[in-house]
């Protein structure tokens, strides 16, 4: 089994290297398919996940979690099912062993459609809460499927499109039936369990982090009281819906700035903050440097 898992491992590391030349973060003719590469170690900096298989094929990283902090290489893999604010340090990047990993999204929807056809799959509308990432343990099954998914870069349009979905919905299938990735993807799929409701809660702030939050039409709109909102919410995300919405904004002005050439405080506004200076003081905060500074150094 350790011999197979590290065979696909070298396989997919071998095609991504030798195919592609680049550094940082690669998206693919795949849409749900993106890699990472980097020669050096980093600080601890805040990241967006959305709902992800997230793979190491060589280093490692930390990541930062609420109180919670985890290391993992190339025999676990990273399940977030949430777009979910987490500190990620790389801690193992070399010139000679450079850091390599890939990331494969999903929806719940594309989970739970998987469930249902499962069929004696057992899954509670009352599942309790828990945090939205999970780590696991890698095996030769999963990785075999993730090599068929990335070795598909490069063909033809037509068929690259029809066979990477059939290959999404393998790994999701795998997924599900694993007895700890599955029970966790469940509870955040299955339409009406409460922490499915706090994924739409999420997405609802991800998709309109500029507008004012008002934590009572938000309760309302998933069906929950704002108590319990407030208190699972807390518990999926590790952040309160308010501190979540600020994560959210300050990563979204941190793309901005990289992206684009326009005033710091034409961006704080663009982003929901009403005064610039508070703007200012909570980004440096996040960021360790002023916006106007990381727009000059263009990082």
């Amino acid at each position: 089994m350790e011999n197979s898992v590290e065979f696909y491992r070298k396989e997919i590391y071998n095609f991504i290297t030798s195919k592609f030349d680049f550094s940082g973060i690669l998206e693919t003719e795949i849409p749900s398919l993106s890699f990472y590469k980097t020669l050096e170690t980093t600080n601890f900096s805040c990241s967006i996940y959305e709902p992800s298989l997230c793979i190491i094929l060589q280093g490692s990283k930390e990541v930062s979690f609420g109180d919670e902090l985890a290391s993992y290489g190339r025999q676990r893999y990273l399940l977030s099912c949430a777009h979910l604010p987490i500190n990620v340090k790389i801690q193992e990047a070399s010139k000679d062993e450079p850091f390599v990993s890939l990331v494969i999204k999903f929806s719940l929807a594309d989970v739970y459609d998987v469930i249902k056809s499962v069929g004696e799959f057992r899954t509670s509308p009352n599942a309790k809460s828990e945090k939205g990432i999970l780590l696991g343990t890698i095996n030769s099954e999963l990785l075999e499927l993730v090599y068929r998914l990335v070795s598909l870069c490069g063909k033809d349009k037509k068929y690259v499109k029809n066979m990477s979905n059939l290959i999404l919905k393998e790994i999701l299938y795998h997924l599900v039936l694993s007895e700890n990735s599955g029970e966790f993807l469940a509870k955040f799929a299955v339409s009406g369990s409460i922490p499915n409701k706090i994924s739409m809660a999420v997405a609802e702030i991800r998709t309109n982090f500029s507008e004012k939050l008002n934590i009572k039409e938000l309760a309302n709109l998933v069906d929950m009281s704002e108590s319990s909102l407030y208190q699972n919410f807390k518990i999926v995300t590790s952040l309160s819906p308010i501190q979540f919405q600020k994560k959210i904004r300050l990563e979204e002005a941190r793309n901005m700035l990289n992206s684009q050439k326009a005033k710091v405080s034409d961006i704080a506004f663009a982003v929901g903050y009403e005064s610039p200076s508070q703007f200012n003081r909570e980004y440096a905060r996040m960021y360790g440097i002023s916006p106007k500074a990381h727009a000059s150094l263009g990082l």
